[in-house]
């Protein structure tokens, strides 16, 4: 055996200032105090270096990290400092950095600049024992198809500036920067390598050699091989992991060396979109493997296919079981990104995250034991809401499922009676081409944080501004159009575009309920899916679910300040009679019991102090609206139909709709949602929202969009009708779900008669990319399943102003059927009570 395969690490740890969390740049004070030979300066002051001894067992190596740390925790710890071994300090800033101060670091820094400030990252570095550089120079090329994994395992670097940057490992994008990083190409032998090095010095781009920052590298200071491309590991464990696997890959490479089996390096390009997948995704998404024509696979089973690959390695070494159990308790917990994530998700505070990585630099090799037993049999996947890594329950919902997952396997089912015969006798139905059907809710809720639901009604309430400009807007002055900002076509003859919605006045609150389906993305930030500003429904529905649950699982455990959805009703009729004549009535005016969502009418009125009316109920009188029974003034129509208003008649066949509209020209009456609101909500214009609230607000969005594309624009129609597999098709005036193809999902045929459909109409339809939902934990034949769901949340609008949105503390949560990702109760979806945690008062009505 040529190569001594001893083991060494280097560590780059940040300072944490440990009364205001942010970091520190008191390294030169520290390493003052410390021994030259194991810690050092790195180029920013806020980093100490950690230089193991050489060992030779992964035991050893272990002891000697969790040595170092203990020293240098406990003379940072009199400065009142902490550790934190992760890629980058979450709450860090680009102010942050402070440059050491020596020649190097400063010629550096007058060098590259920029590179040299952003530096506010960490890494770790193992070192392989191989003397001969000619063998070392060959392993490194052998070994880099490895190399995604082991960043993948190692990623602790989501956060950047204050921000998620929807990365696992944003150390490496900055890493990647470097003109020496990544790959050095294919190399002969030592020779020809350290010709590159002096090439490189010669032409001025680096100054020594310590400065080729390749992914694996002969070391410039001992006879190793050195990995360079790990973020730096919390858990000390995940660094023993990847220094196990790093040698045994080294040693399965000696032995293609030694055995003469050919090598052929990936192609440049490949290695580094392996990279950047890895950097990309961590263990959350997919990896590519290590063939030569890479595939992406699940990142677990990558993982794992690499341990069984290095078998025989690491049984030579000894490291077999170390490394098998390892890699198992990292793939159960995640790396440090996903658990990073998990911690800002119970609170929105980076403060709570710096918290978690500082602790578990500090602590033991394998982190914090487990809380409760895992949820063995669930399917887990990674953005599940309720269920996280190595199927652990997450902290907002430990208690609750105890108390489900307690539950005897009778006693489930006699709920599931329960909760079915409650349903029946509330008659909480909704119809769907004229069959009543049960609205079905499920007995396990969907719980969304304070924090969580802060985000989410800050961003609507911006996105509901924009779309009442817009409204208000187009049915007036038209600016956005002579400005550019919208296409004259897009918005005069749409399928949305009514031409009595100019008559109404130029102060009229066009929507004063407006809807948003929301969805969430892997890492946990929501997304709008759909906007709806017609007739949005849910809200009753959302009332009736927190009514079952309190009757039929009344053990659940409620969480501190749990909102109560029914005190929509009384928002909703503050916001219908905001500008009604005072002493007038609110009325919801609906098509009647044959509506789909008939319940949700009769429930709204009784809620909200609202007459539910039909055509025959109206009158019009001396210029107002009136009930024709009792001849009560009506000076608020909430629009509830599924036709237009000004279709709207009677039974002898009256013009109702007509007159009704004649006296909200007049201002005698509020519409509420006005005539013409679907310019704004067909799927069409969902993709210019973004810019309208540009235009609008001056702002920039604070939710994403889904990526969407429109057919009806000739740079965009080929490149959909080539994709219609891979993509959510839509009609633009579609509801319901209706119409709607999942490309991933349909069949050959289907993708074919959609493409067909596209191509004879091209401006009839969008296309979007396939969101990848969230899913929850559902209860089915009395076990928990995930079943991917979106969120209905709603707007109530007064006016234009900061001030006049509201969203109210209640929200529906629509639940897809096993398999598929269409949530709608049209198309087979149920629903889920949604435990909205707000203050001590239970109110978040923003």
């Amino acid at each position: 055996m040529a190569a001594e395969l001893t083991l060494g690490a280097e560590e780059e740890l940040h300072l944490i200032d440990l009364e205001r969390w942010e970091l520190s740049a008191r390294a030169p004070q520290l390493l003052s105090r410390l021994p030259s030979a194991s810690y050092s300066a790195e180029i920013q002051r806020t980093t100490v270096e950690t230089n193991s001894a050489v060992v030779r067992s992964l035991s050893d190596l272990r002891e000697e990290l969790l040595r170092l740390r203990k020293e240098l925790v406990a003379v940072a710890g009199r400065e009142g400092l902490g550790l934190a071994a992760v890629g980058t300090a979450p709450r860090s800033t680009f102010a942050d950095f402070e440059l050491t101060s020596t020649g190097r670091y400063g010629r550096m820094q007058e060098q590259y600049r920029l590179l040299v400030d952003e530096q506010l990252i960490c890494g770790t570095q193992v070192h392989v024992g191989v003397s001969d550089r000619d063998l070392a120079v060959d392993i490194a090329q052998r070994v880099a198809r490895e190399l995604p994994t082991l960043l993948a395992l190692s990623a602790s670097s989501p956060y950047w500036n204050g921000n998620d940057t929807g990365y696992s490992s944003i150390r490496t994008i900055i890493w990647q920067r470097w003109p020496t990083a990544g790959s050095t190409g294919p190399l002969a032998d030592a020779a020809e390598y350290d010709q590159l090095i002096a090439d490189l010095i010669e032409s001025g781009v680096i100054a020594d050699a310590k400065m080729a920052y390749f992914d694996v590298r002969p070391s410039s200071h001992a006879p190793t091989l050195e990995l360079r491309v790990c973020d730096a590991c919390p858990l000390v464990d995940d660094a023993v992991l990847i220094a196990g696997l790093f040698r045994a890959m080294v040693r399965a490479a000696e032995l293609d060396v030694e055995a003469g089996r050919p090598f052929r390096p990936a192609p440049a390009p490949l290695h580094r979109a392996a990279m950047w997948q890895a950097a990309r995704g961590g263990l959350t998404r997919e990896l590519p493997d290590s063939t030569p024509h890479p595939h992406p696979r699940a990142a677990a089973d990558v993982v794992r296919d690499l341990v069984r690959r290095l078998r025989p390695q690491l049984e030579e070494l000894g490291d077999w079981e170390t490394v098998t159990e390892l890699a198992e308790n990292t793939l159960a917990r995640g790396n440090s990104a996903d658990r990073q994530r998990a911690a800002f998700a119970e609170s929105g505070d980076l403060t709570d995250v710096m918290r978690l990585v500082v602790e578990e630099t500090h602590g033991s090799a394998a982190g914090q034991a487990p809380f409760g037993p895992a949820q063995r049999r669930y399917r887990s996947r990674a953005g599940d809401e309720a269920i996280g890594a190595g199927a652990q329950p997450r902290p907002a919902y430990r208690d609750l499922l105890a108390v489900v997952s307690g539950l005897p396997q009778e006693e489930l089912a006699h709920r599931t009676d329960v909760r079915d015969t409650w349903l029946a006798e509330q008659d909480v139905t909704f119809r769907v081409k004229g069959e009543e059907r049960p609205f079905l809710v499920d007995l396990v809720p969907r719980l969304v944080t304070r924090h969580e639901w802060q985000e989410l009604a800050a961003g609507l309430v911006q996105r509901a501004r924009a779309l009442e400009l817009f409204l208000r807007d187009v049915y007036g002055e038209q600016r956005v159009v002579a400005d550019g900002v919208v296409p004259r076509e897009a918005v005069i003859g749409s399928p949305g575009w009514r031409d009595e919605a100019r008559r109404l006045p130029a102060s009229a609150v066009r929507a004063a309920v407006m809807g948003f389906d929301v969805v969430r993305t892997e890492y946990g930030g929501w997304r709008v899916l759909e906007d709806n500003l017609r007739d949005p429904s849910g809200a009753a529905y959302a009332v009736a679910a927190r009514g079952l649950l309190d009757a039929v699982m009344p053990d659940l455990p409620r969480p501190e300040g749990l909102a109560h959805p029914a005190a929509v009703f009384e928002r909703l009729r503050a916001t219908l009679l905001r500008h009604a004549d005072p002493g007038s009535s609110g009325a919801l005016l609906s098509s009647g019991p044959d509506s789909s969502a008939w319940f949700e009418h009769r429930r709204l009125a009784e809620g909200a102090g609202l007459l539910l009316v039909t055509a025959d109920d109206l009158d019009v009188v001396a210029g107002r609206v009136v009930h024709r029974t009792h001849g009560r003034p009506i000076g608020s129509l909430y629009l509830r139909l599924d036709g237009e208003l000004a279709d709207l008649a009677d039974a002898a066949g009256r013009a109702v709709g007509t007159e009704v509209l004649e006296v909200a020209a007049a201002g005698r009456v509020v519409l509420a949602n006005a005539p013409g609101n679907g310019i704004a909500d067909d799927k069409a214009m969902y993709c210019r929202v973004p810019e309208l609230i540009g235009y609008y607000l001056d702002e920039r969005p604070l939710l994403e969009s889904v990526p969407t594309y429109r057919p009806g624009e000739d740079s965009e129609l080929r490149g959909v009708l080539e994709r219609v597999g891979e993509l959510v098709t839509k009609p633009v005036d579609g509801f319901g779900g209706e119409g709607v193809l999942i490309g991933p999902a349909a069949t050959a045929g289907e993708v074919a008669r959609r493409r067909a459909e596209i191509a004879a109409q091209p401006a009839g339809w969008v296309a979007q990319e396939v969101v990848a939902l969230s899913s929850a934990p559902t209860l089915d034949s009395g076990e928990l399943h995930p079943r991917h769901v979106d969120l209905r949340a709603f707007v109530h609008v007064t006016g234009t102003g900061a001030g006049d949105y509201r969203v109210p503390a209640l929200a529906l949560t629509r639940v897809a059927t096993e398999g598929s990702m269409v949530v709608n109760s049209s198309r087979g979806g149920g629903a889920k009570d949604t435990w909205i945690v707000a203050g001590p008062d239970g109110k978040v009505d923003r």
